[in-house]
């Protein structure tokens, strides 16, 4: 399976052939990055990475992987699919050893074939070293480029790569300090875990763009990008890993270290709008009860009367639940989720694509038929998805349609990790909020304000963006972009 080829830089690397899979695109539903899941200590780390990976198939669905170490030598396997697809007992049990990292992917840099899977595993001069990564390194071309021109030949498009190109070419010998030189060249968003056959690292972006967590089972520690992770094997939370901290595990225990300087808190808010498992905490914020919040402040600003309040589900079904509380207007499943169809290898006509939304969702008629429906979802990208649904629901029989936003309007591509359309397919980037209720057939529509969404997920202190990045709604960036109607924070 693995075809080993060492590059100039010294590095060792694998080369993998394998079709890529065909992406579905029923629905204009922004995609979630990636998921990670770390283990240091644990007699049973591959076992805890399998159920960790389970609890994070929600940020990958395209391709999930595990490597472990025993002290002497890597074992991994990867592979396309889901995770229960990827491995079995089998696998699983030929992957030993008390270390491990762990990966899914949706790929928002690099192709969806299987050379792109993570954990990347490399042989470089001081030894086996294995990476696995969330969120989106936004200068990596620009370092390819110069990397490439040095020599440097690349065997996957993932931007993960450039990071162990970096690390094999450093003065230092030192894997620690490697890794810090490495990081400090890089911009943009990532959760990063490493492991050699002696030491585990993990490290954050210095404005903390991703969620990343520590955890503890027993004498264990733990890593994840949700705190959901732990609690399906078990384990504790202890905290969340502070940007521009680096973490280093050994023999000797943890060290609490940093490659760089904590600059302007600036997490992501649509973890907590739709990317993150509503069991989830994020600096001590609960997801569940922040999307009720939102749908309550929702609710305040744009009340109308009805006579049902439904979710789109999954990520919406929050909110839906805050703005009927709200309002004391009934919630109802009003729409159903088809959680069996699979995924799709096949390109479908537009007639079969413009009917796809019906594969996975269904209207419930004796919910809807006749009456006023709120419909509450957690953004609008494209339009297309929305159309499909209010359509849905007229279909079913509801007199009227209104629809709820729980986010401002979308009207920014994002840089870091998450994979959105160019600006101009954006429909809020061109298209007002009268322009865009006619273009989705609503009765009437309404997005929650950014002051309301802040004030929703309720980080203390007076940041500016109160910690969060929110450049899909304002553009304001916190670290360069290659973007020129890009703006950094502060800046108007």
């Amino acid at each position: 399976m693995l075809d080993a080829v060492r590059t100039p830089s010294g590095l060792w690397t694998g080369r993998y052939y394998n079709e890529g899979i065909t992406k579905e695109n029923l629905f204009d539903k922004l995609k979630e990055e990636c998921g990670v899941f770390g283990v240091y200590g644990h007699a049973d780390a591959s076992q805890l990475c399998y159920y960790g990976l389970h609890a994070l198939q929600h940020r990958g669905q395209e391709s999930a992987g595990i490597c472990t170490t025993d002290g002497e030598s890597f074992q991994f396997h990867r592979d396309m699919g889901l995770v229960k697809e990827v491995f079995d007992n089998d696998k699983l049990a030929s992957l030993k050893g008390d270390v491990a990292i762990a990966h899914v992917r949706y790929s928002t840099s690099g192709e969806s074939k299987l050379v792109n899977a993570q954990p990347l595993v490399f042989k470089y001069r001081e030894g086996d070293l294995a990476i696995a990564t969330n969120g989106n390194i936004v200068n990596a071309p620009e370092i390819r480029r110069r990397l490439e021109r040095q020599g440097s030949i690349f065997q996957t498009t993932s931007d993960t790569e450039v990071v162990a190109h970096l690390i094999a070419r450093s003065q230092h010998d030192d894997i620690v300090l490697a890794v810090k030189e490495a990081l400090q060249q890089l911009n943009g968003a990532f959760a990063f875990l490493f492991i050699t056959r002696d030491k585990f690292i993990a490290a954050l972006d210095p404005h903390g763009l991703r969620p990343f967590v520590m955890g503890r089972l027993g004498d264990a520690y733990l890593f994840a990008s949700e705190t959901c992770a732990f609690d399906a094997v078990g384990a504790t939370y202890e905290r969340d890993v502070a940007p521009g901290e680096l973490l280093v595990l050994d023999r000797d225990g943890l060290k609490e270290d940093r490659y760089t300087e904590m600059k302007h808190r600036a997490i992501c808010a649509m973890e907590y709008i739709y990317f993150s498992r509503p069991d989830s905490d994020i600096d001590a914020i609960n997801i569940h009860s922040a999307r009720k919040r939102m749908g309550r402040q929702l609710a305040i600003e744009s009340f109308v009367d009805a006579d049902v309040v439904t979710g789109v589900p999954d990520s919406s079904i929050s909110a839906a639940i805050g703005f009927a509380e709200q309002t004391g207007i009934p919630y109802e499943l009003g729409l159903i989720k088809n959680r069996y169809t699979g995924r799709t290898f096949i390109q479908p006509s537009q007639e079969l694509r413009e009917q796809g939304v019906k594969m996975k969702l269904s209207a419930v008629r004796k919910v809807v038929e006749g009456k006023r429906v709120v419909m509450i979802d957690d953004s609008i990208v494209r339009g297309t998805t929305s159309l499909r649904i209010v359509n849905l629901l007229r279909e079913a029989g509801a007199r009227e349609v209104h629809v709820r936003i729980s986010s401002p309007p979308f009207k920014n591509p994002c840089f870091y990790g998450i994979d959105t359309p160019d600006r101009k397919e954006l429909i809020a980037s061109s298209k007002t909020v009268e322009e865009i209720r006619q273009a989705i057939n609503a009765d009437s529509l309404h997005f929650l304000s950014k002051r309301g969404l802040l004030d929703s997920i309720g980080r203390p202190g007076g940041e500016l963006n109160a910690g969060h990045c929110t450049a899909c709604f304002d553009n304001q960036f916190p670290t360069e972009v290659d973007d020129p109607q890009a703006v950094k924070f502060g800046s108007e």
